[in-house]
This record gives C-alpha cells, structure tokens and sequence, in this order.
C-alpha cells in the first residue's frame, strides 16, 4: 500500500473530500483506487481564525510501482504495522494459564492466549458487566456500596466507567492491535486514526462483554465473582490459586492483573513473599466548569462546530514546592461519579458517554505524592496514605457518601465555601460544601493552588471563581509495584507470575494497560507450548 501525509481540508469540509485530494495528489481515476482508509487525522489550530485536519491516508492502487517512480511528495510506501504473533515456546504446560483480572490489561492478555490457542481461565472478582451496571446503580442512587462489584471491580475495570479514553504516550504497534480489536468489537472505526480517541462508558459497555463472548468462543473460561485470596506457592514457582469459596485451581503460570484498587491482593501478595515496593502516584480533587467555557477557551470563534464536539485540554505545572501538579482523566461533556471500593471511604472519578453531551467538563486535578510523604516505610504504607485520605473526605462530606466539595474562588482565598454558585456539581450522591484544605497537607494544597493560578494563563476560566472542586481523586494510579524481571516479565520473586497492568504499577490507562497485558501473554506463550490438560 501507500502512504500520503498531509492531506488538508477545512473545518467546514466533508471528511469524504479527503478522497478526492487522494486522486488529485496521485493523478488517477477513482477506477485506480483500489483501497482507502485513513491512518491518522490531526487537527491543525495554529492560525489564529482558521482550524484545518491534516490526515494521513493508506491507498491500495492498480500501479502502485509506477506511482512510487514518480517520487510524489509526502507519498511513500506504507509500512507494515500488522501485528504479529509471538512464536509458540517449547516447554510443556501442564494447566491452562490463568488471567486474575479482567480490566484491560487482564482481557487482552486473555484475547491473545485464546488467540493462540492456550484456552485461558480467566478469575474476575467483581460482576459481569451487565450485573455490575446494576449494583453500581444501586449505589449512585441509593448509597448503598457492594465493595465487591463498583466501578473498581468488575468486567472491564475501572475503565470501563470512564470517558473511554484510547490515547497512549507508549509508543508500541501493539497499539494498534487493541484499537483493532475494540473496532472488531463494536467501536466506532474511527479510533483507529482520530488524533484522541474514546469510547465512552455507553459503549464500552458492550464492547468488553463482546471481547468476552469472543474469549469464550475461542476456548477460554471468564468466572465472575471468583476473587483470589491465596496463592499456592512451593520453592519459588507457582502452583496454584485458591478461590473465596475454597476452591484450588492449579496453574504453573498466570497473568496477574488485578488493577489499581486490589488493596487486599496487595495484603495476599505481600504475605506470600512476592516481591512488591511502594512507588510515587498523584492524588487531588475533581474540578468542574461549563463545558462551554472550555469549548470557548480552545476554540475561540469556532466553539460548537460539529466536527469539533466538546473540548478537551491537558495541562501540567511545576510548582515551587517541587511537586508535579497535572490534569487527569479529563472527561468533557461528563459527570463526576462516586468511585468508591470500601465502605466508610470516599472516592471520586470522571466518566463520559460517547456524545460527551453533559453540561460540564471535568478532569482531575493531581499533585504528585512519594514514598518519603507515606505513613511509613512499609511497601504498602501508599495504600494506607490513600485510605487516610478517603475516610477524611467521607468524613469531611457527612459520612453519607456526600463528596467535600469547594469552590475554587473560596480556595485561592483561602476560605471555606458554604454556597455553591452558578456550576451545578454532577456527583450524583450531592456535594457538602467545605474547606478541601481540611483534607489534603499542605504541600498538597499549596501545589494545586499555584497550578489553578497558572492554568488560568492557558486557559481562560480555569480559576473560574464558580468553578467546583470535588473531593478526593486518589486512584489515579496504583500506589505500588509488583516488581517483575525486565526480560521474562515474571515477578523477581516468584516464576509463573506475571504482574501485569495498572495493578501492577506498569501502566496507565486503558490502552497501555492493555499493551502491557499483551506483552505479559506474549512472554508467556513464547516459552510454553500450549497446555496439555
């Protein structure tokens, strides 16, 4: 095939006449033209008063060797980026592997091994997805917290009540495959080149059942509500699992994906001796505005075109104090949800649908915490730092599931709030209004008071005084590491274990989560053949 770049149209352009710029770059007729897809579309927003998509375009055509002769600018010879499959190992497998979780680090490594055949048991805590919808329902209208199955625990993982977020900083054709897949599930096709990519919770919904149905379909085994609470270990290697009920499955290797929020695997994990050290992560609030300030602050003029849709922003600051302070998770057009996995605590999150269509924008806003600002020297003393924090704000919020809440107006000022003022919180439980600094040290709330001073030079309105900040955010990302040889990707400590994902301290978000999910299973189908029994 080939590839041409810097195929340009206007906002106000139809993306069909991208196509016609196709013919008219390769002087041929729409006969010659075999095959088009787009690879990637961009936005170019550079000139003030004029926003362009610049594309890149893959063509099969009748001739594609003469056209290569002509030596056309920004026309090449498309590279290869199908994704290959690991050559299958040589070492006996006695068991089917296993897969402990089912975000999306656990669900691709499982999509790959019942691709290749290895007819995977996948162990999932928390609910299938059509009855966790349920109990995370029972939970946003009535308070009432199933710490088995919420929007930490459960098929897809805290993922899947997200805006549905595609992007990845890791740089890896095994980006494409996961795109790929999720189209091959029922995604829209255009993730595959849109510059920022997403799903929405709406979607993915269907999608993660539908990767399971396809897992199932080609061998494998999902169980839900099959938490792991011990592993059964002898001389340093694997043997098996024991399930809640009792229950011994025995394995010699498994995936081990459980994500960020496992904090009693963590305890297991400890226990047993598999090697696991604390590690740097972010916490902070929520904050809301209008989404058509947003809009308005990237977009000027052009706010509320269609092609456009609800804006989005990514913004970081170093504050004085050291600290990183970044925005997270942003979700335009989305609701600020309860998050939390354990009673008497309180946690919130971002979530959007695929329209993106609600009144506001939200997005985290973290400032970055080390192991030295932990309790103690203990690897799981970041676990520890985080429950502090949510049983603070739970109980800063009424101990009802109320979220502490504070406009930030009031927080530059120092001041606690006791009206909220024209944003209207999306956290579905209610908000109390408070003073956050109650809740967070001040290294915290010194940091994120500089970064809100210095957002408001990027964007307009960020430092909006009626703007709502709502606590707490604490599971940005897992605060430990189980450590894991560089080379075979199984833990340091113990073989058979592949640490794996979010949980695991070795990605963030879906698309690296699900990457790192594919590299564990590739490591382990290159060693073993396919299991006997």
């Amino acid at each position: 095939m080939l590839r041409i770049s810097q195929i340009k149209i206007s906002i106000d352009d139809d993306v069909e006449k991208v196509k016609s710029l196709v013919l008219k770059k390769l002087k041929i007729s729409a006969t010659e033209l075999l095959e088009y897809r787009i690879y990637k579309e961009s936005i170019d927003a550079r000139h003030r008063g004029k926003i362009d998509f610049i594309y890149t375009v893959d063509v099969a055509v009748k001739q594609e060797e003469k056209i290569l002769k002509k030596k056309i600018p920004n026309v090449s010879e498309a590279p290869d980026l199908a994704y290959k499959n690991p050559e299958i190992g040589m070492e006996s497998l006695q068991n089917r592997p296993l897969v402990i979780g089912f975000g999306p680090a656990g669900m691709f490594s499982a999509l790959l091994l019942a691709q290749m055949g290895y007819r995977p048991i996948v162990l999932e805590r928390g609910q299938k997805v059509e009855e966790r919808v349920k109990s995370i329902d029972e939970f946003w209208k009535k308070g009432k917290l199933n710490p088995r199955s919420n929007v930490q625990f459960g098929e897809g993982g805290a993922g899947t009540f997200s805006d549905g977020k595609l992007t990845s900083r890791v740089r890896d054709l095994r980006g494409r495959k996961v795109l790929e897949e999720f189209v091959a599930a029922g995604a829209p096709d255009d993730i595959s080149y849109r510059a920022h990519p997403h799903v929405g919770t709406d979607l993915l919904r269907d999608i993660v059942k539908n990767i399971r149905e396809k897992i199932i379909e080609l061998g494998g085994e999902v169980r839900f509500e099959a938490q792991v609470t011990d592993f059964l270990i002898e001389n340093g290697q694997l043997q098996g699992i024991v399930l809640q009920n009792g229950e011994k499955i025995f394995a010699q290797q498994a995936i081990l994906a459980i994500g960020h929020s496992a904090r009693d695997t963590f305890s297991q994990i400890y226990e047993k001796g598999i090697q696991i050290t604390s590690k740097p992560f972010a916490v902070g609030v929520r904050i809301e505005h209008p989404q058509e300030v947003i809009n308005k602050a990237q977009y000027k003029e052009f706010a509320g075109h269609p092609r456009l849709g609800a804006a989005e922003y990514r913004l970081t600051h170093k504050a004085s104090n050291g600290r990183g302070v970044y925005t997270f998770c942003m979700c335009p057009g989305g609701l600020v949800v309860p998050a939390a996995s354990e009673e008497g605590r309180l946690v919130t999150n971002g979530m959007s649908e695929h329209a993106r269509s609600e009144e506001n924008a939200n997005s985290g806003l973290l400032v970055q915490v080390f192991p030295e600002d932990f309790p103690s020297k203990h690897p799981l003393a970041g676990v520890e730092f985080q429950r502090e924090l949510e049983e603070k704000a739970f109980q800063l919020g009424g101990s009802t599931y109320q979220a502490p809440a504070q406009l930030v107006g009031d927080f530059l000022k120092n001041q606690a709030s006791t009206t909220l003022g024209t944003v209207k919180p999306s956290y579905v439980l209610g908000v109390k209004p408070t003073d956050l600094r109650q809740l967070f040290p001040q290294y915290i709330t010194e940091a994120m008071a500089e970064a809100l001073v210095g957002f408001e030079h990027k964007i307009h309105g960020f430092a909006m005084n009626d703007a709502v900040m709502t606590g707490v955010e604490s599971r940005s990302s897992s605060p430990v590491r189980i450590n894991r040889d560089d080379e075979n990707l199984q833990s340091v400590s113990t073989k058979g274990i592949y640490p794996s994902g979010e949980g695991a301290g070795f990605a963030g978000g879906i698309v690296s989560a699900a990457i790192d999910g594919l590299k564990c299973a590739e490591s382990l189908i290159s060693k073993f053949a396919r299991p006997e029994n």
